[in-house]
């Protein structure tokens, strides 16, 4: 039996505003429990902290993912990442961290830190094919009490 894979789209990355903290909350809420979930007012809280940057991943008009990150001297930290269900598996994802590290690196960034659940094999395997590999481990850092893999990228020296 063999599996159909969809293939990648090209998304437009901007910027995301105050404005799209709606939008934002609505594709946080299709990735994450109830307990990890972001909802507008936090976004609110979020977005305009130093820092933090937020692309946004359009395809055509339809608002398909986002990617938070922070960035603090010659560090970055992967906040959140997630893809509306509908637009799962087409590469979009892998663009936005892709757009991510080219941010971090303009703001004076050397390597990048995220952590991502035991449980999430997708999005390890992501991670792994963009270069992260695992710095530590996280013990019961989700609600649920289970694990949390940290991983590192670096481009610096």
């Amino acid at each position: 039996m063999s599996q159909t894979v969809s293939p990648a789209v090209s998304v437009d990355i901007i910027e995301a505003s105050q404005a799209h903290c709606a939008v934002l909350a609505v594709l946080h809420a299709q990735s994450f429990s109830v307990e990890d979930l972001w909802d507008e007012a936090a976004l609110k809280q979020l977005l305009p902290m130093p820092g933090v940057v937020t692309g946004l991943a359009m395809l055509g008009d339809q608002p398909a993912g986002f990617l938070m990150i922070r960035c603090v001297a010659d560090e970055a930290e992967v906040l959140t990442l997630c893809v509306a269900r509908a637009f799962r598996q087409q590469g979009i994802a892998r663009q936005l961290l892709a757009w991510g590290v080219m941010e971090a690196q303009d703001r004076g960034a050397d390597h990048m830190f995220l952590e991502v659940s035991v449980h999430n094999a997708a999005a390890q395997a992501l991670y792994a094919s963009a270069g992260f590999v695992q710095a530590g481990k996280r013990r019961a850092y989700y609600p649920d009490g289970s694990d949390a893999l940290v991983l590192m990228r670096s481009w610096g020296m």
